[in-house]
């Protein structure tokens, strides 16, 4: 696995077939993912990027702030530096 902070600063974007552009919110672990709706902030999305596309998996708001949360978790224990731009995004997303 790359490593766990990724470059927070190169955002990312999907396109979701129904809902538009979706932003990466939070690294979830095993290959995947969370992702929300760029302009209706409260649908979540755990997503696995796959060979031959994405699979989409609506979440709970909750259960993305429980994912987001262990992101900033894991973050925390590499260093300010790689944690701040997390927090940050944490923070616009779900406070």
């Amino acid at each position: 696995m790359s490593n766990l902070t990724d470059n927070v600063s190169a955002e990312r974007y999907l396109n979701h077939p129904l809902f538009g552009l979706l932003y990466r919110v939070a690294l979830a672990g095993e290959g995947r993912d969370l992702y929300a709706t760029l302009y209706a902030q409260r649908m979540f999305f755990l997503v696995t990027l796959q060979p031959r596309g994405a699979q989409f998996e609506v979440i709970p708001l909750m259960d993305a702030r429980h994912l987001a949360e262990q992101n900033l978790v894991r973050t925390r224990r590499e260093g300010a530096e790689a944690h701040a731009p997390w927090r940050l995004l944490f923070d616009q997303t779900f406070i």
